[in-house]
């Protein structure tokens, strides 16, 4: 008995030396070779896969700061809105939507995503499709995930899930470039999204959001179905403060948290009709010369889903009423 011990332990701490790397900015550390172990165990890679892919990873520092300092949170609604709401997205928007007209319409037809709102999210994420990132998604990951430790849970599932999608895609996880915080491709999608949203529209057996325009708008309309997106219902309107109104008491935000009877209790007045109670959100927006307040929707929050902040969402919506604009003047 005693010398099958000593054998188990010899040959434990065999496999736990076997995976070590030993090149690179991550090299001798523990935890990452800990989850190469973990996911050598539970997916198709082997240990030397992935050593070898960790062992060329180069620490992507610049990132902490881009993601301590978004833009959703650093500014307020005019300087943000002034970044996406231009001639130039706007009449590029049209321009695609007259190049891909027919399949803007059937995915439409399919799914209850307008034709404006799928524009839009392409429109603010990459100028559709210039503008996909420069930063390697994998070194990015491999970076936030062992180095950030405020999201280091989120970025390590997220890393896991890059994995596992590169494999099942037949990437190359080493030449993928991406946003600061590892989306990618034209519509952005992060990896666990990529994988549980991403459709194959096209039929060609791969859900392509980098290169097949069909893949990529259907897929964006596949993220806001599954979110509770419905179809031929508004997004959000402007509201108006009437005189002793109690703004001040109500939380302004994203989430449907309120009835629409809540808030003309309180003194604010829409256009919309709307039923009194209609699940909505208080958006409170920052112009230059104070705030203003727009009734929120439950389309509206699904497009929180693609990036959780007001400013977001309704540039979004208010770059997709341009366009829808601007194809109307034809």
């Amino acid at each position: 008995m005693k010398y099958y011990l000593l054998w188990v332990v010899l040959l434990f701490s065999t496999l736990v030396n076997a995976v070590e790397i030993k090149l690179g900015d991550y090299k001798n550390r523990a935890d990452v070779n800990q989850f190469i172990e973990r996911m050598a165990w539970q997916s198709d890679y082997t240990e030397l896969e992935l050593i070898e892919l960790f062992s060329g990873v180069k620490k992507q520092s610049h990132l902490f700061e881009l993601l301590d300092k978004p833009a959703e949170k650093e500014l307020d609604w005019h300087e943000y809105r002034h970044i996406f709401i231009r001639d130039k997205r706007i009449e590029q928007g049209a321009k695609f939507w007259r190049q891909h007209a027919k399949l803007l319409s059937e995915i439409r037809l399919k799914t209850g995503v307008p034709e404006e709102i799928i524009l839009a999210i392409i429109g603010v994420e990459t100028f559709y499709g210039v503008y996909k990132g420069k930063d390697p998604v994998f070194d990015s990951l491999v970076t936030l995930a062992f180095d950030y430790p405020k999201r280091s849970a989120f970025f390590s599932r997220e890393l896991e899930q890059f994995l596992l999608l590169v494999k099942e895609q037949n990437l190359d996880p080493r030449t993928l470039r991406g946003s600061y915080a590892g989306a990618m491709g034209m519509p952005q999608f992060i990896a666990s999204s990529y994988r549980s949203y991403a459709v194959d529209f096209d039929g060609d057996g791969q859900a392509n959001l980098f290169d097949s325009i069909p893949d990529i708008f259907a897929s964006v309309a596949n993220y806001f179905v599954k979110h509770g997106w419905r179809a031929n219902e508004a997004v959000a309107g402007p509201l108006t403060a009437l005189d002793n109104n109690s703004i001040n008491l109500l939380k302004p935000g994203f989430k449907t948290t309120y009835k629409w009877s809540d808030l003309v209790q309180n003194g604010l007045y829409s256009k919309t009709v709307l039923d009194p109670d209609t699940a909505v959100a208080l958006v409170k927006l920052q112009q230059k010369n104070g705030p203003e307040y727009w009734v929120g929707l439950q389309n509206f929050y699904v497009i929180t889903r693609y990036n959780h902040s007001e400013l977001y969402a309704m540039a979004v919506y208010q770059l997709s009423l341009l366009i829808k604009d601007r194809m109307k003047q034809e």
